[in-house]
């Protein structure tokens, strides 16, 4: 998988875990990757350290998304936006490899294919504020 679509992957197994309890997490995520198509070892063992490194990092995420969106908490967000968001900022603050500008246009393109007509913006705005 590319990078984008292992991004993807990333993204829907986070906001998947949305739903659930934590104690649930390792069935979800094993039922994750059944369903996954095109799956090969090193791209699911990058889909679950990934998942499980933004989950350890979740309360510190949060509270930056906090600090940053101005009459906005992140229990007033939508799923979507709150997990691209949450997927973009591991990546700025955690992930060396991948530049912000490029974290940020991946969070704003996959907002424009699973959020509403004003994800992306709200997004790019959020990110915007925290760089």
């Amino acid at each position: 998988m590319s990078r984008r679509e292992l991004r993807e992957q990333v993204f829907k197994m986070l906001f998947r875990a949305e739903f659930y309890e934590k104690s649930e997490l390792p069935q979800q995520l094993a039922l994750f990757f059944e369903e996954l198509d095109k799956k090969e070892e090193k791209d699911t063992s990058y889909i679950q350290r990934k998942f499980e490194d933004i989950m350890a990092y979740l309360t510190e995420i949060d509270v930056q998304i906090n600090e940053a969106a101005k009459g906005w908490k992140t229990s007033r967000m939508g799923k979507v936006d709150l997990t691209l968001i949450r997927l973009a900022v591991y990546e700025i603050k955690y992930e060396e490899d991948v530049p912000t500008g490029v974290a940020i246009n991946e969070a704003v393109e996959l907002a424009k294919n699973y959020g509403t007509d004003d994800s992306a913006s709200f997004v790019n705005g959020i990110l915007a504020k925290m760089v």
